[in-house]
């Protein structure tokens, strides 16, 4: 029974309305910290740090963790034993069980358990229904495959004392050293350490223990028997309060810490998501350096800020550490609060040792709340294999529809289905294509999902109609909270079917978001699951159509009057998890439950879906995009868009973006038009605005701004098929889209810190946006010796370093790098629908060598087909020795090949420029064409060659125009 008064209850169903209120209507100019915890107040990240402090300090420090040799077993590619940690306090001992998985890949697991919460020998205080084992289920959300053991490991018969010594990976060449006392491991490749786990002596298993009441004035515990052992602050380990919310903590303090170190790394990269550079930074100690750990907590940040470790929507726990032509990286499973300090070192070097470099080492201190302490460890050799690796296990990219890679045009709101219309019939006015309009939670009726309001979406067939006409699509958001409503069919199934996340007590969650009160379904139950994929169905979304499609929001899971804006760490999931196990994943199982949603709306209709996330984790890449969240007009965001969008794409998540022009604010219309710019090199592109925000299509801020915009727009437009060639090639092969300088230049130490330009996929092309008020130029690095071009007007730039680019507000600074061959589409067109069956054109880039390469994927950029052969992916040469330029194929033949060739038939190569063309062609006047099938002795066309001279610092160029070639065939072109 409720003992509240009725004014008391009253006003405490209030408050949350209040809060509500708040946070849609208060002008925030930054992030509120005070709802967000510090390390100092998140009590397992406070005694990980004091653990790292007390060890570090001490001079004869001991890790209180040893390997008991008697237990070692390797078999099949699996080493087990145990190992055994001794209580300083008591002299007691805990057994935890020790897995090291060597793998088929290359890649070693190493998994460490609790053998007493294992065997549920444990007693959880208050009454607790949840459940008692570590949470060990992390691996079936996120690991997709790759974990075939290697049953080549073998143990080596260079037998070390107190060590066991394990050779694995490709001919044996990896190799794992695991010391006894203390208990450490020592990863190397062709005999030199990389990887190195607990050799500062900071892996920290907090065991579990009874709670001991204080004892009675006078007298002392067990506990307290040593008296040269300082007690242990015991005041988070039972329950923790923060923001008026108290988490209950029925399992004790149960936290997993481990050091991990880097050896010989000055970068390491990843574990996104924070608003910072690319290349991680220190944070501990020194000017410069962040005070706090990098948090990785998916949280609502309202208005984040810049240059900070704080968490953000997403977490992927995968770091990798570059230095001069050597990747590795490692993978922390766990789906629990995590953070992670960053220390590096440099040795002393005897000033006497002329020529002798000091090498730099990262030192790493990964912690989380719960959990299993389960780590992957990537070799490399190169940034390519370490991505691929990590990809094999969690799932490569999507290969989205091609749709999702175009322009889409969003704001909260457009606020009626003809506001919608008129949107699109002012893009088509003023000549600037986009694919996809969006609508944000006003399109629903009082905030109920799968519902249109019928006031000011009276027709909502009638706008996807419309969008339809011209190939475009609509996206509706749908977010994981439900309205707590009467006469509300969906939330009425939600209790009935008890399908929805449930307090500590086990009755079903109330919190606050946009609808009020609301429930959150529980993307953990099977159930859960496929309930939420009927609600899909044309027949239950009433008004959806084929051409809409999805956006989960708020799924970190956003909660306004939850503590840090979230829910309660001692919510109850399916299987009796506690949120705190989860929470990290929980975003990735409502995406991943929206993405099977969209494959059954229709029997008969697969195609592939589109669904944004805000909140993601390690396999979230393989359902659909995400955005970096709520940032604001302000050039400072616009900057940092390029490191964070860089860094998820080599964290394995490259179908990234921001949004373009800022949530918050009003931008200028220089930044707008800026953003534009960059947003065109966004591998997913969409403009977003707030609520209050003036309207900002680009139609709307008028000349020059619009032309200058739809210039960057049909510039993304024309690029598509290198994109799209680029989205396939993160699909199957798990490399970024965009990539960072020392992913394509991993020799050049220069550039390995630089990371506000990209290169577009394997194309050459090198684009660095203008991220500050007024720029007429950018400085381009360049890390290779090989000539580069301006895009526009083929001017040259060559040898390493920054190259200074004209950059006027009409320009976007963009390079091409010789020995290159780049596909596009030259005819402008409304949405990237229309231009399917449009001509290629090829511009061949020259480098020193004079030869040039590239290559083009297509298919029907809708269905699966192509996994059954539908699609073109050619390969295109330019060998400067014999002055031929030929398409080979290079696709994976299947049952629905001849018929999708076939429809494709009739697309040809309708120009052919080459960059950087040798002088001697000046008077030539044609080429000599040929396609496969054709006899040396038939007849071979000619077709005519235009060659223009450089002039100015810019390189000449030719072109073969209607070549009559077609890009089903193979062909060459002869330029002898």
């Amino acid at each position: 029974m409720n003992s509240l008064s009725p004014f008391t209850r009253g006003w405490a169903s209030f408050v949350p309305f209040i809060v509500l209120l708040f946070y849609c209507f208060t002008p925030v100019l930054t992030v509120k910290h005070e709802n967000f915890k510090t390390c100092d107040q998140s009590g397992f990240c406070k005694r990980n740090r004091a653990y790292a402090d007390t060890a570090e300090a001490s001079s004869n420090w001991d890790s209180p963790y040893n390997l008991d040799p008697a237990t070692i077993s390797l078999s099949n590619g699996q080493l087990t034993g145990t190992v055994v940690k001794t209580i300083s306090r008591t002299g007691d001992s805990v057994r935890l069980p020790l897995t090291v998985t060597f793998l088929e890949s290359g890649t070693a697991r190493v998994t460490i358990d609790e053998e007493k919460r294992q065997k549920g020998d444990i007693v959880l205080r208050h009454g607790s229904k949840a459940r008692k084992e570590r949470y060990n289920e992390a691996e079936r959300w996120t690991i997709t495959g790759g974990l075939t053991p290697n049953k080549g490991a073998a143990l080596s018969s260079d037998i070390q004392h107190g060590a066991t010594k394990v050779h694995f990976g490709p001919e044996g060449k990896f190799e794992a050293i695991i010391t006894h006392a203390p208990f450490s491991l020592d990863f190397r490749r062709d005999g030199t350490s990389h990887i190195l786990f607990n050799s500062r002596g900071l892996m920290n298993v907090e065991h579990w223990r009874t709670k001991q009441e204080a004892p009675p004035e006078g007298e002392s515990s067990a506990a307290e028997a040593d008296p040269a052992v300082p007690p242990e602050d015991e005041s988070t380990w039972w329950d923790e309060s923060f923001g008026g919310n108290t988490d209950s903590k029925p399992r004790g303090p149960e936290s997993v810490g481990l050091d991990i170190t880097f050896s010989g790394y000055e970068h390491v990269y990843g574990i996104p998501e924070h608003a910072s550079s690319m290349s991680l930074k220190q944070t501990r100690g020194g000017d410069g350096n962040y005070k706090e750990p990098y948090r990785m907590y998916n949280s609502d940040v309202f208005e984040y800020e810049l240059d900070s470790p704080m968490t953000l929507y997403g977490a992927i726990p995968f770091m990798q550490a570059h230095r001069k032509d050597s990747t590795v990286g490692v993978f922390w499973l766990n789906a629990a609060e995590t953070w992670v300090d960053i220390v590096k070192s440099r040795p002393a070097v005897n000033p006497l040792a002329l020529g002798v470099k000091s090498t730099t080492t990262t030192q790493t201190h990964w912690f989380s709340e719960s959990g299993l302490l389960d780590v992957f460890v990537f070799l490399g050799p190169s940034p390519q294999k370490v991505v691929q690796a990590y990809s094999e296990l969690t799932g490569y990219s999507q290969l989205p529809q091609s749709f999702a890679i175009g322009y889409h045009q969003c704001r909260w709101n457009y606020v009626s289905d003809e506001d919608v219309m008129d949107v699109a019939r002012k893009f088509d006015k003023h000549n600037i294509p986009f694919d996809v309009l969006w609508l944000d939670i006003e399109y629903t009726h009082e905030k109920k999902y799968f519902t249109f309001d019928p006031m000011t979406f009276p027709n909502p067939q009638k706008m996807t109609s419309h969008l339809d006409k011209h190939d475009r699509k609509l996206v509706a958001i749908i977010d994981p909270h439900i309205k707590n409503v009467d006469s509300y069919p969906v939330v009425d199934d939600l209790k009935k079917k008890q399908l929805a996340v449930n307090n500590k007590d086990g009755n079903i969650y109330e919190g606050w978001c946009w609808p009020g009160s609301s429930h959150w379904v529980d993307c953990f139950n099977p159930a859960a699951i496929s309930w939420w994929k009927g609600l899909f169905k044309y027949d239950k979304f009433v008004g959806s159509s084929p051409n809409t499609f999805i956006w989960n929001d708020m799924n970190e899971p956003s909660v306004f009057n939850g503590p840090e804006t979230t829910m309660p760490k001692d919510n109850l999931h399916h299987g009796n998890w506690e949120h705190r196990d989860v929470h990290n994943i929980n975003g990735l199982t409502f995406h991943n439950a929206t993405y099977e949603a969209l494959l059954e709306r229709k029997k008969g209709e697969v195609r592939r879906p589109f669904v944004l996330t805000r909140a993601f984790s390690a396999g979230s890449q393989r359902v659909g995009p995400m955005w970096t969240g709520d940032n604001q007009a302000h050039w400072g965001h616009l900057a940092a868009s390029i490191p964070m969008t860089l860094n998820n794409g080599i964290s394995g998540y490259p179908f990234a973006g921001a949004d373009v022009g800022g949530f918050f604010g009003n931008p200028s219309k220089e930044l707008l038009t800026r953003w534009y710019q960059a947003g065109a090199f966004y591998p997913f592109f969409r403009a977003h605005a707030h609520i209050d925000t003036r309207r900002r299509e680009p139609y709307v801020a008028g000349s020059p701004y619009t032309e200058i915009m739809a210039q960057a727009l049909r510039l993304r437009y024309s690029l598509l098929p290198a994109w799209y060639t680029a989205f396939r090639e993160a699909s199957v092969a798990g490399t970024p889209i965009v990539r960072p300088n020392f992913f394509v230049h991993p020799s050049d130490e220069n550039g390995f810190a630089i990371d506000d330009q990209l290169y577009l996929g394997s194309t050459g092309l090198l684009a660095k946006p203008v991220v500050t008020e007024g720029a007429e130029s950018v400085d381009i690095y360049l890390g290779d010796d090989e000539t580069y071009y301006d895009y526009f007007d083929y001017a040259i730039y060559s040898g390493k370093g920054y190259k200074t680019v004209p950059a006027p507000l009409e320009k976007i600074p963009l390079l091409m790098q010789g020995g290159h061959i780049i596909p596009r589409r030259d005819r402008p067109r409304r949405s990237s629908g229309l231009m399917k069956f449009d001509p290629i054109t090829l511009v061949v880039v020259l480098g020193k060598s004079g030869d040039a390469e590239g290559s083009l994927y297509l298919d029907d950029g809708e269905t699966f087909d192509y996994q059954q052969g539908a699609h073109i992916h050619r390969t295109f040469r330019y060998e400067a020795s014999t002055g031929l330029l030929t398409s080979e194929d290079i696709s994976d033949r299947g049952s629905k090949t001849a018929s999708y060739l076939k429809s494709m038939s009739h697309v040809r190569v309708e120009r052919i420029v080459v960059v950087g063309a040798p002088s001697d062609w000046k008077n030539k006047e044609s080429v000599i064409i040929s396609e496969e099938g054709e006899k040396e002795s038939g007849s071979r066309q000619r077709s005519e060659l235009q060659f223009h001279s450089g002039q100015g610092g810019k390189a000449a160029w030719a072109v073969v125009k209607d070549p009559g070639l077609y890009i089903t065939k193979g062909w060459k072109v002869d330029f002898s």
